[in-house]
């Protein structure tokens, strides 16, 4: 009766290391499901993160400097990115995206003598600005992104100084007036003109782009032509 209770007692202790409750004896030790291979220890890394460095870029407000008597290039790319910030605003029909091209507020607050230059910068002549890209939008027509930009033909023999103490102004300038904006629209070259150009520190801006004056608060595209069109010498402030 004892021996029986012995070999039943071995027989379940068996079938339970062999059905998962223990390791099986004469599992070979290589078995990883039985012997599972020890934990290993990290090795110490010897590598050494390199420093991180950071760029600070700063951007100066160029009408927060002082004027220069440099004379504006027309091939410089300040220029170049100005005139193409005027197109894609025109395009756009967004005076904001053209606004790069236009003088800057705070150097028209250090040439003018007069009265709330602030003031006069953002009413009338940005305002004439809004209304003239508006207008030369519409001239595209209907597919104004089939228009492409060509050029920006700048009379320089016409160009002139104006100094200090004419048309209110504290500070002199480069003018020169009726450049033509050139571009190419369904095969056909088109034109029409910016009506002055004045200069800070050797880059020519935009001050006004239609009418110098106007009767009304409408938007005028200057001059528009068939091809390249005609840059008439003239003098304004």
């Amino acid at each position: 009766m004892a021996m029986a209770t012995v070999v039943a007692l071995g027989s379940g202790i068996a079938a339970w290391l062999t059905t998962g409750g223990g390791q099986a004896r004469g599992a070979p030790l290589s078995d990883p499901s039985v012997y599972p291979p020890p934990a290993l220890h990290a090795t110490p890394s010897t590598e050494v993160a390199a420093p991180t460095t950071t760029t600070t870029t700063t951007t100066t407000n160029p009408g927060s400097l002082s004027q220069t008597e440099a004379l504006p290039p027309t091939n410089s790319p300040p220029f170049q990115s100005d005139m193409a910030a005027l197109w894609k605003g025109v395009v756009s029909d967004s005076p904001t995206i053209a606004l790069p091209a236009f003088f800057p507020e705070q150097a028209y607050e250090q040439v003018k003598t007069i009265t709330d230059a602030q003031g006069d910068y953002e009413n009338r002549l940005v305002h004439d600005y809004s209304l003239d890209i508006t207008a030369a939008h519409d001239l595209l027509g209907p597919d104004p992104s089939s228009a492409v930009l060509v050029d920006v033909e700048v009379p320089e023999s016409d160009r002139h100084w104006v100094p200090p103490g004419v048309c209110d102004n504290r500070i002199g300038y480069f003018e020169v007036a009726n450049s033509r904006v050139v571009y190419q629209q369904h095969g056909v070259t088109r034109s029409f003109g910016i009506a002055s150009l004045i200069s800070w520190r050797g880059v020519w801006y935009v001050v006004h782009l239609g009418a110098i004056l106007r009767s009304s608060e409408i938007g005028v595209v200057e001059d528009p032509e068939v091809g390249t069109g005609y840059s008439a010498p003239s003098s304004t402030c």
